[in-house]
């Protein structure tokens, strides 16, 4: 049975006081032990914690070994102790000298001496070499199994490998300064007095590494990749607005005098013209056709459908030149 939903409505006042709350808890986090500081004890904390976390904030990141960040922490990112970054140690008066830094976790009773991701396999954690997931290990090194009878486990480590292509074990935690994570070339984000915002210095931040376009991640697509023509192996939504595109991208060009058959103006032609209406082509001979078409450009090579192991294509970092014009004849 779902879940029941709830629409609350709250005139100018009280929607102002929830914004207030939110505020509250992301500046105070667990620091009021669960009881609502007063407006003095409040502006307090701000006055003497806010300068602390503005100079001293420290970026957490799980970086691959080409230095990609592949996961970035925020406040709700769980760590192996199965408690949240927020619930660690982020806010120092002096930045500790020693390297790696540590961050210990805070909740009662927890053995987790320095924060320490475990990325999730879907929504599932991920599992031990021993088959036992994270959740089953020790939260202190050297991270052994807790389960009875499980006798070979010498420390959790895992054969998952990261959407960048690397194994778990390649990967390592960097908590670093905004000095040191500006000398690595990454974005630092705009000062924010939020308390445990580790490695969140945008929405972009929330994505993983490899899909991300910023310095942090992948980094943004080469003017090759960007320039190159549109074929109809292209995603539908490329195809579909060629015309537009190419509309777009001549009508920042101040000199439109044809220089050759290698002019930009005939880049992507084969797909423009292939996409223009035959006369009498109704929508059932225009699809079929355009159909075809990409049927043909399948690799003479390539698996049948039976196996079922065909995979999308990907656009080329580069269209070679040759290539394009050949398909003019």
């Amino acid at each position: 049975m779902a879940e029941r939903q709830y629409h609350l409505k709250f005139d100018g006042d009280k929607s102002k006081a929830v914004d207030e709350y939110l505020e509250y808890s992301r500046i105070v986090g667990d620091d009021d032990g669960g009881k609502l500081f007063t407006p003095e004890e409040y502006d307090e904390y701000k006055k003497k914690v806010l300068p602390v976390r503005l100079k001293n904030r420290l970026y957490t990141s799980w970086t691959s070994p080409s230095g990609m960040d592949c996961k970035l922490m925020g406040p709700e990112t769980p760590c192996f102790c199965k408690h949240r970054y927020k619930q660690h140690k982020t806010d120092f008066e002096t930045i500790p000298s020693e390297r790696p830094i540590q961050l210990p976790c805070k909740q009662k009773g927890c053995k987790c001496v320095a924060y320490r991701y475990v990325p999730l396999n879907g929504g599932q954690p991920i599992r031990c070499t021993c088959k036992h997931t994270s959740e089953e290990h020790h939260e202190y090194e050297p991270f052994i199994c807790k389960r009875s009878g499980c006798t070979k486990c010498v420390g959790f480590t895992s054969s998952f490998t990261c959407g960048c292509g690397s194994p778990y074990k390649a990967h390592k935690l960097i908590v670093e300064t905004g000095e040191e994570r500006e000398a690595r070339g990454h974005p630092l984000g705009e000062a924010t007095p939020y308390a445990a915002m580790g490695g969140i210095t945008g929405f972009s931040s929330l994505a993983d590494g490899y899909m991300r376009l910023d310095p942090s991640g992948r980094g943004a697509p080469s003017e090759a990749f960007l320039k190159q023509a549109i074929t109809g192996e292209d995603n539908p939504f490329l195809r579909a607005n060629v015309q537009a595109i190419k509309k777009h991208q001549m009508r920042k060009v101040p000199d439109r005098s044809v220089k050759g058959p290698d002019d930009e103006i005939f880049d992507d032609i084969t797909e423009r013209v292939s996409q223009m209406r035959r006369p009498g082509e109704d929508d059932m001979a225009y699809y079929e056709r355009r159909y075809q078409e990409r049927q043909k450009m399948v690799p003479s090579n390539a698996q049948s459908l039976e196996t079922r192991s065909l995979t999308p294509g990907n656009r080329m970092a580069m269209q070679p030149k040759g290539r394009k014009s050949a398909t003019k004849k």
